[in-house]
């Protein structure tokens, strides 16, 4: 058994997880108050919500804990699915299969989306509040003081998942949510963990806006090196945004 502890500067106290050995207290046929579920936790599913969170996921208030909220479109159904397994087989939500909802969007376009939530667990709090300063708006990030301890290969491999795309030669994330200096930030970090070099470059429109988005832009010379970092974790239907490397 493998134990550890780290100390959240959000909680003011300390956290225990377990890497190799997880101890099962949260099986759906026992009911217990999210106050109860406090670990200790699978550091790989730490590492999977923090990669999540840099893209598409959120983190919800419920009641007196924080549930994760995983939700893709249906074109990439094969991946939020492999997402689920994961989640479950760690026991950390429902085993049911997630369902496909409709709803409107952009100029009156019908999305399908697919979704899931983890159980909600009141040792999660601490990560809902290093991703977000204003509860009530989900979509509004600010960048975790401690994400550099969390940026693992298999979390910058859902990050990608998430929130990549294949552009020119290279690699984009979307890190729309984030400043400037939250994406230099990062920018730093995949340099000084990993050595990839990457660059920040506006957003689509953002030239003209005064709200300024900025993404990622991942050098071609670095692909090699990236797509190496992260290929065990890599799902088959996503091994396009790799651009060719993977």
């Amino acid at each position: 058994m493998s134990l550890w502890g780290e100390f959240c500067p959000k909680c003011d106290h300390s956290y225990l997880w377990l890497n190799y050995i997880y101890i099962n207290a949260f099986s759906p046929l026992i009911k217990l108050r999210s106050t109860k579920r406090i670990g200790p936790h699978n550091i790989n599913i730490l590492y999977f919500i923090f990669g999540s969170l840099l893209g598409d996921s959120y983190a919800e208030k419920h009641g007196n804990g924080t549930r994760i909220c995983f939700q893709q479109e249906g074109s990439h159904s094969a991946y939020l699915l492999w997402m689920h397994t994961y989640v479950s087989h760690l026991g950390y939500c429902n085993e049911s299969l997630p369902k496909f909802t409709t709803r409107l969007g952009f100029q009156g376009k019908l999305r399908t989306i697919l979704r899931f939530k983890t159980f909600t667990y009141s040792s999660f709090n601490w990560i809902r509040e290093c991703f977000y300063t204003n509860e009530s708006i989900l979509n509004n990030k600010i960048l975790p003081s401690c994400i550099k301890d969390y940026l693992s290969p298999l979390a910058l491999a859902v990050w990608i998942m998430d929130d990549g795309s294949k552009v020119s030669s290279g690699l984009k994330l979307a890190t729309n949510h984030f400043s400037e200096q939250e994406v230099f930030t990062l920018i730093n970090i995949l340099y000084t963990k990993y050595n990839i070099k990457s660059s920040i470059q506006l957003g689509k429109n953002s030239a003209l806006d005064i709200n300024k988005q900025y993404i990622i832009y991942v050098s071609k010379y670095s692909m090699s090196d990236l797509s190496y970092i992260v290929k065990p974790h890599i799902h088959p239907s996503m091994k396009y945004k790799l651009n060719g490397f993977l």
